[in-house]
């Protein structure tokens, strides 16, 4: 078997992509964080110490998407062309979709969901004084379209 990431010597390294073609490609992740009901009346209410929790999360979502070849070994640097987070407040968690485009060689799938992560995970720093409860999860590629294999949507989600 011949994995993509190694070399001839069985040592990782970042596949060689200068050959294939730019096209246009988007990424979309969901995830969510669940917490107190309370710490989601908080948040919709402006009431946390530390500021505004969505607002804040969303930055540091769009800025985690671009910062992605640092911290996942074998992801090329991409320059992204749009990167964007929404939510969905509910009674007791809170639901994270990232969007993120280029157009190049490469996919968006690994910047979507370091998206989710990192904006689930800067919630949770700014609501863990008052609630260490908070649990991140079910953190999933959505869609994808663009490159050689052509677009991708999650079963439960056709």
């Amino acid at each position: 078997m011949n994995f993509t990431h190694f070399n001839e010597s069985g040592r990782a390294h970042m596949i060689e992509v200068s050959d294939k073609d730019d096209t246009k490609r988007i990424a979309i992740a969901r995830g969510h964080i669940k917490m107190k009901k309370e710490t989601v009346q908080k948040i919709r209410e402006g009431l946390i110490k530390k500021g505004d929790v969505l607002s804040v999360a969303q930055v540091g979502g769009i800025m985690a998407s671009k910062k992605t070849s640092d911290l996942i070994p074998m992801c090329h640097n991409i320059l992204l062309t749009g990167s964007d987070i929404r939510f969905s407040i509910a009674e007791d968690e809170i639901q994270i979709e990232s969007e993120v485009k280029t157009v190049g060689k490469t996919g968006v799938e690994m910047e979507a969901l370091v998206a989710v992560a990192a904006t689930a995970l800067t919630i949770y720093d700014m609501c863990k004084a008052i609630d260490k409860d908070m649990i991140i999860g079910d953190i999933y590629l959505v869609k994808k379209t663009g490159g050689k294999s052509g677009e991708y949507i999650k079963e439960e989600e056709r």
